[in-house]
């Protein structure tokens, strides 16, 4: 379920934006005129710190590879224990080889 919080005209646009992208190249093209380079970095560093988390890896780890900072990786933690699904809805489409049902969640 969406956060009413979140729902409105324009976050609506935004996503249909999003998802009339077709090839990574339009997604570059596209994040680098809305976002700056350290808002691009710093989404993709949460994507990675996730998908670490969900592989078991630890914190450290986890500082090791991205540079995230703990606060970063304790909050991605508690999105993904009790968050809107966003992170496990991505990571199981991109988990290459695998049946995304298999990760489904149970609520």
């Amino acid at each position: 379920m969406v956060n009413p919080k979140l729902k409105d005209e324009l976050n609506d646009q935004l996503c249909q934006a999003m998802l009339s992208l077709q090839t990574v190249d339009e997604c570059y093209q596209f994040f680098e005129d809305i976002c700056t380079i350290s808002e691009l970095k710093a989404m993709s560093q949460r994507l990675e710190v996730a998908r670490m988390l969900r592989a078991g890896h630890t914190y450290d780890d986890i500082v090791a590879r991205t540079g995230a900072s703990t606060a970063t990786i304790s909050r991605v933690k508690r999105c993904l224990n009790y968050g809107a699904d966003g992170y496990h809805i991505v990571l199981d489409r991109l988990a290459p080889g695998e049946d995304a049902q298999k990760h489904a969640r149970q609520k």
